[in-house]
C-alpha cells in the first residue's frame, strides 16, 4: 500500500496550524482507507462456475465457514450469492448481488453477475460499478460467446481482468491451446501466473510460477471446506512421490517451454488492460482458490478515478460523491423495502449527512445505510471510495443518479439497451389491481423491464420490454412471490423498436407512413417509438420517412 507525505505546516496556506494538521489528518485517514478497498465483479459464460467460485472466495476469505451449492440440493446450502428465491429454484444467477468482507488487511466488494444473455443489462450496470474482473472460462470449453460479450464491455471501460480457468479437474483443452486463444481470440496477452498439474480425474493442483512451489490438494466432500494442500519444490521428494511419472515429466516439460518463451509478469500492462493473469484451478473442489484470491489482491489496482465531463474526479477529492447503479425491492421479505445500491467515487460518506440528489435536484438526507452481503445487510457509519452500500428509504431515487456534496459532479455512468422482447401483461384478476400495478412499478423502477404503451389504444395494458424474455419469466414470478398478484403473459408480433424524435407534435405522428404491422407508442418518458416486426420493416420506415430520424435509444429522458 502507498506511503503518505509526512506533514509540513504550510500544506495549507490559508489555514492555521492545528486547523491544517486536522485536515492533512483526514486526508490521510481517507487515503489509507481507499488503499485497501478493492471492488471487482465475476463475470462469464453461463455454467462456466461463475457463482460457484464467488462462494469459495468467500469461503477461503473467511466470509463463511461452509461453502453452498448452486443447485441447493436436499441437505445442502444455497449459495450465498443466489438469494431469490427463483435463484434458487433454476440454479441459475438472476440478479447480481454484493459481498462485502475483510480479508488480510483488505476491504472487499465482490459483485457476483447473472451469466444469461437475457439479463446482460444488469451485469453491465455492475462493470460502471467495479475496478478489476475476474473472467471465469470453463477449461473444457475456452472462450464462450457472453464471455466475449462481456469481455469487450471491459474492454471498453479500461478495466483489468484477471483470468481464471475452472474446472481442471475435468477433460479440459491443452493449457497452452487455453492461453492461445485468449490472445487470438480476445486479442490480449496472457501470462499464467501458475499452472496445471494433470488434468481431469488426475488434476492433482497447480504449480506457482511466482514462487516456484508446486501446491497439491486434497479432494473434500461436496468441496464444502478448504482443500488440505501439500506445497514444496519441483524437487521436494514429499511432493515428487505424490505424482506418477507421467504427470511430473509432462508438467516440467510444460514449465520448461514457457521459461523458454521468456516473457514476465507485467503489472503496468495488467492495469492498461493489455494482458491478463492466468490462473488454473477447480472451484467446485477447491483447487487454486488461495492462489487466486491472493494473487487478484497483490496486483488488483485500489479505487481509480472518474472522468466526468473532461473533468477528473480523483477518490481523495474531499467531497463525497458516488452513483446508483442497481435498485432492488424486498431483498428482505420481513421489510418489503426498496434498496438503492450506491459505488462510492470520492471523499467520504457518513451517515445521517445530507447529500445534492441529480434527479430531483433537492438536498437529501442518507439516513439508512447499510453494508450488504447477499441479502443479508447492517447499519454502517461510514464508507469510503470503492464501497458499496446500500441505501434504503427513498423512492425517488433511480438507476444512474448522483448522490454528492458537491451539485457540480454528476456521473454519467449507466449505460441503455435497446429491447428485443416484446409481450403484453395482463392483470387477469381485477381485486389484485393495487398490488398488481404497485409490483410492476417497483420492477420498472428496477430496471429489470420497460414499459410502453401503445398509442391510440383504448385498452391500457403495458407492453413489456426487455433484452430477453428470461425477465418476462422473472416479472411474473416476483409479481407472484412478492406482491400476490398473478399475471398472464401473452406474445407481441414486434421484435424492434426505435425512438423518434421527443420533439414530434400529434400531428407529426399522425403524418407518418407506417409499414404493415408497424405500430407507435410511447415509453414512460413519453417519448414517441415506433415497434416493428422485423429489421426489414424498420428500413423500409427509414426509406418512406426520410426527414425522421431513428434511435435506438431515447434521445432525452423525457418529453414535457
Amino acid at each position: 500500500m502507498e506511503s503518505v507525505m509526512p506533514f509540513r505546516s504550510d500544506f495549507f496556506p490559508s489555514l492555521s496550524a492545528p486547523e491544517s494538521l486536522l485536515r492533512w489528518l483526514a486526508i490521510v485517514s481517507i487515503t489509507e482507507e481507499i488503499s485497501k478497498r478493492r471492488t471487482f465483479a465475476i463475470i462469464s459464460h453461463p455454467d462456466a462456475g461463475k457463482t460457484t467460485l464467488t462462494e469459495k472466495l468467500l469461503l477461503y476469505g473467511g466470509a463463511v465457514q461452509l461453502a453452498g451449492s448452486v443447485t441447493a440440493r436436499k441437505n445442502q446450502r444455497a449459495t450465498t450469492s443466489d438469494w431469490m428465491e427463483l435463484e434458487k429454484k433454476r440454479g441459475i444467477s438472476i440478479s447480481s448481488t454484493v459481498l462485502q468482507f475483510d480479508y488480510a488487511g483488505y476491504r472487499l466488494n465482490l459483485l457476483d453477475t447473472p451469466g444469461h444473455k437475457d439479463f446482460s443489462e444488469d451485469t453491465y450496470r455492475v462493470l460502471t460499478a467495479v475496478d478489476s474482473v475476474v473472467m471465469v472460462i470453463d477449461s473444457a470449453k475456452g472462450i464462450e460467446p457472453q464471455t466475449r460479450k462481456l469481455f469487450e464491455v471491459c474492454r471498453q471501460r479500461g478495466v483489468p481482468i484477471f483470468t481464471f480457468m475452472n474446472k481442471c479437474d475435468r477433460p479440459m483443452k491443452d493449457p497452452l491451446a487455453l492461453l492461445d486463444e485468449l490472445e487470438r481470440v480476445l486479442g490480449i496477452g496472457a501470462f499464467p501466473v501458475n499452472w496445471p498439474i494433470g488434468d481431469g480425474f488426475d488434476f492433482r493442483g497447480v504449480f506457482d510460477r511466482q514462487t516456484s512451489q508446486m501446491h497439491l490438494f486434497e479432494r473434500t466432500v461436496g468441496g464444502k471446506y478448504r482443500a488440505p494442500v501439500s506445497v514444496g519444490g519441483v524437487d521436494d521428494p514429499a511432493v515428487r512421490g505424490q505424482l506418477d511419472d507421467t504427470t511430473f515429466n509432462r508438467t516440467v516439460e510444460e514449465l520448461q517451454m514457457l521459461e523458454q518463451a521468456g516473457e514476465i509478469f507485467d503489472d503496468a500492462a495488467v492495469l492498461a488492460g493489455k494482458s491478463t493473469p492466468v490462473f488454473f484451478g477447480s472451484a467446485s473442489n477447491n483447487f487454486g482458490v488461495q492462489l487466486l484470491l491472493d494473487g487478484f489482491l497483490k496486483h488488483a489496482p485500489a479505487p481509480k478515478s472518474r472522468v466526468m465531463g473532461g473533468i477528473e474526479i480523483a477518490p481523495e477529492n474531499p467531497a463525497f460523491s458516488g452513483f446508483i447503479f442497481k435498485i432492488q425491492a424486498n431483498m428482505d421479505p420481513k421489510h418489503r423495502d426498496r434498496i438503492a445500491f450506491v459505488r462510492v467515487c470520492s471523499g467520504k460518506f457518513e451517515r445521517d449527512m445530507t447529500v445534492h440528489h441529480s434527479r430531483s435536484e433537492k438536498k437529501v438526507r442518507l439516513s439508512s445505510s447499510h453494508k450488504l452481503f447477499g441479502n443479508e445487510r447492517e447499519t454502517v457509519d461510514e464508507a469510503y471510495p470503492g464501497d458499496i452500500i446500500g441505501l434504503v428509504g427513498h423512492d425517488s431515487f433511480g438507476i444512474g443518479d448522483t448522490l454528492t456534496t458537491d451539485a457540480a459532479i454528476l456521473y454519467k455512468e449507466i449505460p441503455r439497451f435497446t429491447p428485443e422482447a416484446f409481450a403484453h401483461l395482463h392483470n387477469p384478476n381485477t381485486a389484485k389491481y393495487k398490488q398488481f400495478r404497485q409490483g410492476l412499478d417497483q420492477l420498472l423502477q428496477e430496471g429489470v423491464i420497460q414499459a410502453l404503451y401503445l398509442r391510440n389504444s383504448s385498452v391500457k395494458t403495458p407492453l413489456l420490454a426487455a433484452v430477453g424474455p428470461l425477465q418476462f419469466e422473472v416479472v411474473q414470478f416476483r409479481l407472484e412471490s412478492e406482491y400476490g398478484a398473478v399475471s398472464r403473459l401473452e406474445a407481441a408480433p414486434w421484435t424492434v423498436v426505435r425512438w423518434l424524435p421527443a420533439d414530434m407534435k400529434e400531428d407529426d405522428l399522425d403524418a407518418l407512413s407506417l409499414p404493415t404491422g408497424a405500430k407507435l407508442a410511447y415509453d414512460l418518458g413519453k417519448n414517441p417509438v415506433v415497434l416493428f416486426t422485423n429489421d426489414w420493416s424498420a428500413d423500409y420506415f427509414t426509406k418512406t420517412n426520410e426527414r425522421v430520424p431513428l434511435s435506438a435509444l431515447p434521445v432525452q429522458t423525457a418529453r414535457e
